[in-house]
């Protein structure tokens, strides 16, 4: 894969440095050094320690990064939002784990991403996965398609310029729901649990802000934020504020209403593209099985 700048500085700069601004890790140019990739200005072959004048045309080839043979293929079609050279976007399905773990290493968004790769023949196949949704929580997944573009939009995702919003159905008592609230209590792991979360005042900090969508005399659906990101945050504040999530049975959430999964769908992904700059906004509408649910309601 090439990249090419132009150095518009008028004082000299060597390679590496210009590089460096420009998101190249010491990985990453350590792989174009040893691995086959090729550093040019003015289409000649340099070092790092070229010295660039204004105006000289640099151009990075990274050598294709192949595939991790570990990951098994999932021939199961994938639901593409948007797709480009550098990221992929996909519609998760509710009950598909993000990532492989030890002892379910198939069937996961992964796995099926790197058989579409395989299928349409591209030269980098291992899977970068940049957002990551909950197993039981359907919608909006991103996929860097190369490493460059992984280690950008990481940067992103640290400075919180990611958007990521929520929509959940949730019971209990939602008539004490505000328009719009913040939920400003600190997680903890729940110790009678491997996976269980709980409020604690001895947690981590953590804040979700959410907005009133629709509200019957049983449910509501509510519009959520993240402002930080704990594990099983939204389904701990919401039960913590006596609203589960409907599906939710770990956490005490209704399971009396035709879900069976917490009722989670990442419906919104704003972020901007790692290499063009541009603002790229994706929504996703409710999962079929949320969306009849509100629809029962509404009727």
């Amino acid at each position: 894969m090439e990249f090419t700048w132009i150095y518009e500085k008028e004082q000299a700069q060597q390679v590496k440095y210009f590089l460096k601004e420009k998101g190249i890790s010491k990985g990453l140019l350590a792989k174009i050094k040893f691995q086959g990739g090729t550093i040019m200005v003015n289409d000649q072959v340099e070092n790092v320690l070229f010295s660039l004048a204004q105006n000289d045309k640099v151009t990075i080839v990274i050598p294709a990064e192949g595939e991790h043979e570990t990951v098994l293929l999932d021939e199961t079609p994938i639901v593409i939002v948007y797709e480009d050279d550098h990221i992929l976007v996909v519609n998760k399905p509710a009950g598909i784990s993000s990532i492989p773990a030890q002892y379910h290493p198939n069937g996961t968004m992964a796995n099926r991403v790197k058989a579409y790769y395989k299928q349409q023949g591209y030269e980098n196949q291992v899977i970068h996965v940049v957002t990551r949704l909950d197993r039981d929580t359907s919608g909006l997944m991103l996929f860097a398609k190369h490493g460059f573009a992984h280690a950008k939009l990481d940067v992103q995702l640290r400075e919180k310029k990611f958007v990521k919003k929520y929509q959940a159905l949730v019971s209990g008592d939602v008539d004490k729901l505000n328009v719009h609230g913040q939920i400003d209590l600190p997680i903890a792991r729940d110790m009678t649990s491997l996976l269980k979360r709980k409020v604690c005042s001895t947690g981590k900090s953590a804040q979700t802000e959410y907005w009133l969508e629709n509200r019957s005399a049983e449910i509501a659906l509510v519009d959520i934020q993240l402002h930080t990101g704990r594990t099983h945050q939204i389904r701990v504040h919401f039960s913590a504020i006596g609203c589960p999530l409907l599906g939710d049975d770990m956490y005490g959430g209704r399971m009396d209403l035709g879900i069976a999964r917490q009722a989670l769908h990442c419906y919104d992904l704003r972020f901007y593209h790692p290499f063009t700059e541009k603002l790229l906004e994706f929504k996703q509408p409710l999962a079929k099985d949320m969306a009849t649910i509100v629809k029962r309601f509404e009727d």
